[in-house]
């Protein structure tokens, strides 16, 4: 009774952040009222006696991600009025992808419904000895190891096309050049000058 009243309070702080974070104008509030969503998504994963993916859950996308994209909001000066001003013209693509998820959504409850059976045909949960963190581990290396091998390829393709797409090199700042540095001599260095008493360099 305790576990489905803890699981309805998250639940229903998880959805009210998650419309704050898409309705609220001011993005550092979406930033934070994501965190939130974040925690509480975290808080419905230990109901479900899933810790590894809770403690990832804040760890990475909250101690990391969140983080860094606080950081970004709030150090960039971005003009969103102008951002905001040319929005109408990306409503047609928005309302698209929106009834394309929402068909999705669909599909996927009417699917729960009408095939009561799907849940005796999902995998058989783990043993009790395993812990939930080994069982992961074992399924990931295993059954799906070169998937998730796939999948860190494309991030780190994706990391090195970011670089490359926003790393720009600008000609009239001065960089150093390690070869030349290494060549220099003394003698071509520097330049002993005597100079007269009373007089400087000319």
């Amino acid at each position: 009774m305790l576990a489905a009243l803890f699981s309805d309070l998250f639940a229903t702080v998880l959805i009210g952040a998650s419309v704050m974070v898409v309705s609220v104008k001011n993005p550092v509030h979406a930033v934070l009222f994501l965190i939130l969503a974040f925690f509480n998504a975290a808080a419905l994963f230990v109901l479900l006696s899933a810790e590894f993916l809770a403690m990832i859950l804040v760890v990475v996308y909250v101690g990391a991600v969140m983080v860094l994209f606080l950081f970004v909001v709030m150090m960039l000066d971005v003009n969103y009025a102008e951002l905001r001003s040319g929005a109408l013209k990306y409503l047609p693509v928005g309302m698209f992808v929106g009834i394309l998820l929402m068909v999705e959504l669909i599909f996927v409850v009417g699917a729960w419904v009408t095939a009561p059976k799907l849940a005796s045909d999902a995998p058989a949960p783990p043993p009790a000895e395993v812990s939930n963190t080994e069982a992961l581990g074992r399924l990931l290396y295993t059954d799906y190891v070169y998937l998730f091998q796939a999948a860190g390829l494309i991030l780190l393709v994706a990391m090195i096309g970011a670089i490359v797409l926003t790393l720009h090199h600008r000609r009239d700042v001065k960089r150093q050049d390690i070869g030349e540095q290494v060549r220099r001599s003394p003698e071509t260095a520097v330049e002993v000058v005597k100079v007269e008493t009373g007089r400087g360099l000319q």
